[in-house]
């Protein structure tokens, strides 16, 4: 049975350990908190990052499991780095269409529907089910909160988070490092790096 190596002993984990399993993957945790979980559930957690990428080798696919943006991304760049493979995991019951792209170290989780000509780059979430319409442009290192939806032709750009239940209507775009907050309709533009939510979203912090 092909191994998976999962950066990250958290809830977040044990959804995407479970992902890992229902595709065919032998699930092992790292966490940099290794000393006081050596154990998540029925999982075992067996070093933390130094070891995992001591022993890359060992493992067929490596996922980071955390939920933060920024350390997701400064961990799994730097695992790439030393030269790990990152596949992309979608839950069985996600619907992705076959012309869409999924980048390397994505999780796609139950429900979640991806259309036509999608892109989702490197070390996104894109969580329960949430919908991204067809030819829509989601960057690297996104997080896509459950049970949100993008309308056709959004662009989504790296270190967004966009949070649960959010709605976007067609060919909106967020700029780098954006936050969403829950349950915002967004109806217009969003600039990098700043704050906003509501019905509609409006920016409240810089």
């Amino acid at each position: 049975m092909a191994k998976l190596a999962i950066l990250g002993a958290s809830g977040h984990g044990k959804v995407i350990a479970e992902i890992a399993e229902l595709n065919g993957y032998h699930v092992e945790f790292f966490d940099d908190a290794f000393e006081v979980k050596s154990k998540l559930e029925h999982w075992s957690v067996v070093g933390d990052s130094e070891a995992l990428a001591q022993r890359l080798d060992n493992y067929e696919g490596v996922i980071v499991a955390i939920g933060n943006n920024q350390i997701r991304k400064e961990k799994l760049e730097k695992l790439l780095a030393l030269g790990a493979k990152t596949p992309a995991l979608l839950h069985p019951s996600a619907t992705v269409s076959k012309l869409a792209n999924i980048g390397g170290g994505t999780v796609v989780m139950a429900g979640a529907v991806i259309n036509a000509f999608a892109q989702i780059g490197r070390g996104s979430i894109i969580n329960t089910n949430t919908t991204v319409e067809h030819d829509c442009f989601i960057q690297d290192y996104v997080h896509i909160c459950p049970s949100s939806a993008i309308a056709g032709g959004c662009k989504i750009a790296s270190g967004v988070w966009v949070g649960i239940g959010s709605s976007f209507k067609q060919l909106i775009e967020v700029g780098e490092l954006a936050i969403i907050g829950a349950g915002s309709v967004v109806v217009q533009n969003i600039p990098a790096g700043v704050t906003a939510y509501g019905n509609p979203a409006r920016v409240v912090k810089d």
